[in-house]
């Protein structure tokens, strides 16, 4: 695909919080996708590492908006010890 048609908002982005002392073994996924009719989708996934965890759906007018709310939400994560993986 060229580069002028690709989509500068990332689209999927995992991170993870592993803290041995405290027992924590965490994901937290984030997925911008559009479902069959169109509808541009944010899609949180969290818990657990080894389990499917939960699943949140949120619906955007465009895809910059759920770009925008991907970014914050992940920015709140890394402010609480989660990291890029």
């Amino acid at each position: 695909m060229p580069n002028d048609l690709r989509s500068p908002i990332k689209h999927h982005l995992v991170l993870h919080r592993i803290d041995p002392e405290q027992g924590i073994r965490r994901f937290y996924s984030l997925m911008i996708e559009r479902d069959l009719f169109g509808t541009i989708r944010l899609v949180r996934n969290w818990g657990r590492i080894g389990t499917n965890g939960q699943e949140k759906a949120e619906e955007y007018n465009s895809e910059k908006e759920a770009g925008q709310a991907l970014e914050a939400i992940a920015q709140v994560k890394r402010q609480r010890g989660y990291r890029d993986l």
